[in-house]
């Protein structure tokens, strides 16, 4: 559904892509990790048509690239900055882009009724986004990417400023268009929901990839040992392993403990390991 060979894109002497190479496959969420400035949304603004690669290739749907119009057809963004209209209702804005991405009539109809429905937005479609609440106009966000039925989807940090409810609520229809077969990149900074949602992860980093692979190899291959750490009345112990149950035994066994807890290595530990933990602005 979805190749870049070898992209490069750079602003003057700054290289943003250096040589990212990766594919996507129908039914498969891959999600995009990196610090502020690592080159995630210029990728995707490669990938929807809007930049245009200083070198390499991106390939849609099995051979045109994003500079063909019938080919960003097959693209679906929902960019981190929303791009809906506060002052017309839910459901003109899904006509307006409907209508931008060639639908008419009785398919337009349609598809307008199930995005608003798919994201839980049919009993207020008549009313002004600007009445919106915060997740509402997120949902609404998706229904745009989604209203003329794209194979694949751009999700730019989807679910930025929503409460729980609504945060849920995404990750629900963003597994169900999965199972549809679409095909999902999904770029975001919250650890947990790549851990939940993506079926590979890619960590990038200054244009390019420091690693790639399915949740459990990255934490497998990067995250390192387990930490056991024992509460004691004269302090605590910490103690690293591979087999932190074993750990838990021993101690257990020697006495005097009063609390124990394990922290396995996860999603975040193996991004703060590859990217560093300097702050980026």
């Amino acid at each position: 559904m979805l190749h870049l060979s070898n992209v490069v894109k750079r602003y003057s002497s700054i290289v943003a892509v250096d040589d990212l190479s990766f594919e996507a496959s129908p039914g498969e969420i891959f999600g995009f990790l990196g610090p502020n400035g690592a080159g995630k949304t210029t990728t995707i603004s490669m990938i929807a048509g809007l930049l245009t690669p200083d070198s390499g290739s991106i390939k849609l749907n099995g051979g045109a690239g994003p500079d063909q119009p019938h080919a960003r057809r097959d693209v679906g963004v929902a960019p981190q900055s929303l791009a809906i209209y506060e002052e017309l209702t839910g459901s003109e804005n899904l006509t307006f882009f409907g209508k931008l991405a060639g639908l008419r009539g009785s398919t337009l109809r349609q598809r307008v009724a199930w995005s608003l429905d798919f994201v839980a937005l049919n009993d207020r479609r008549a009313d002004r986004v600007k009445t919106y609440s915060g997740g509402m106009k997120r949902r609404l966000n998706l229904a745009v990417a989604l209203v003329h039925d794209p194979p694949l989807l751009l999700l730019d940090e989807p679910t930025v400023g929503v409460d729980p409810q609504s945060r849920n609520a995404m990750f629900e229809r963003i597994l169900e268009l999965k199972t549809c077969g679409k095909t999902v990149i999904y770029t975001t900074h919250y650890m947990e929901e790549a851990q939940r949602l993506c079926d590979r992860v890619g960590i990038i980093d200054h244009g390019k990839f420091l690693a790639m692979d399915t949740v459990d190899n990255l934490i497998e291959q990067h995250g390192g040992k387990s930490v056991v750490t024992a509460t004691r009345a004269d302090g605590e112990v910490r103690i690293e392993s591979t087999d932190p149950l074993d750990e838990c035994i021993k101690l257990q066994q020697a006495g005097g403990i009063v609390s124990l807890r394990v922290d396995r290595p996860d999603l975040e530990r193996v991004f703060l390991k590859l990217t560093g933990r300097a702050l980026r602005d």
